[in-house]
């Protein structure tokens, strides 16, 4: 598995609280978190901006959006990624197959074996 040391991670979340949690749990693996996108548009101008190594995607998004736009330009792209959903991940659009797919609710420890598998399928 590949360590999450110094890694620049994008987060793709709008609740505030869990952007806040996930935050933390991920500088406290030591990675760098470049920002937290609520929206598709806000993502998209990050990515940009940024270049995140690795990017974390919840699937339902402000505005009743979907990350699904995101999900095709980290792939388009070759950045690897995880998305977090309540639903049945079976039911995701397709094109989340090239990323790791993580079932709410989640532990610490499952978050932090998806991102590095997120990472070692890259």
């Amino acid at each position: 598995m590949t360590s999450l040391q110094g890694m620049r991670v994008l987060v793709v979340e709008n609740d505030e609280l869990n952007a806040m949690l996930l935050q933390m749990q991920l500088e406290g693996e030591g990675m760098r978190v470049e920002g937290i996108a609520p929206t598709v548009a806000e993502a998209l101008e990050m990515i940009q901006a940024h270049e995140p190594q690795l990017v974390f995607l919840d699937y339902w998004l402000a505005r009743n959006e979907n990350s699904t736009s995101v999900a095709a330009l980290l792939q388009h792209r070759g950045i690897p990624f995880l998305v977090a959903t309540g639903m049945d991940t079976s039911q995701l659009p397709e094109v989340f197959n090239a990323g790791i797919k993580l079932a709410k609710p989640y532990t610490s420890k499952d978050l932090i074996h998806a991102l590095k598998q997120a990472l070692a399928v890259a």
